[in-house]
């Protein structure tokens, strides 16, 4: 049986990047400007890992990279305060950069919105 290339639309219709991140705000770096000309604020996420069934009551984190692109997102972490909860929306980003040893890249999370969590 011959099996037939996936037309544009089907493939664009099976691919999704998409996250969604709720977490501690752990502080941003002051905004600067890349080299393509974006503004750019970068700040991190602290997320609560679960436990896993061989390790019982022992929490685990990870601290997630993430980068404002949009003037609007880049406001709104201004406002923000370290510890503060957090609800982030946006895409899987690796960006590629000169570094000491050639060209390196890094994983982040490009934000498309970004809302704090009022408990109350």
């Amino acid at each position: 049986v011959a099996r037939r290339a996936p037309a544009a639309a089907d493939t664009a219709a099976q691919h999704l990047n998409a996250v969604t991140l709720v977490g501690r705000f752990s502080g941003s770096d002051p905004e600067r400007q890349l080299p393509s000309g974006d503004t750019i604020v970068a700040f991190r996420v602290v997320v609560d890992r679960p436990s896993r069934a061989r390790a019982p009551g022992r929490s685990t984190i990870d601290t997630i990279d993430c980068q404002a692109v949009s003037a609007s997102v880049r406001r709104a972490v201004a406002r923000l305060h370290p510890g503060e909860v957090v609800d982030v929306r946006g895409s899987l980003r690796r960006r590629f950069f000169r570094g000491p040893g050639g060209v390196a890249s890094r994983y982040g999370v490009e934000v498309a919105a970004l809302h704090p969590i009022r408990s109350g």
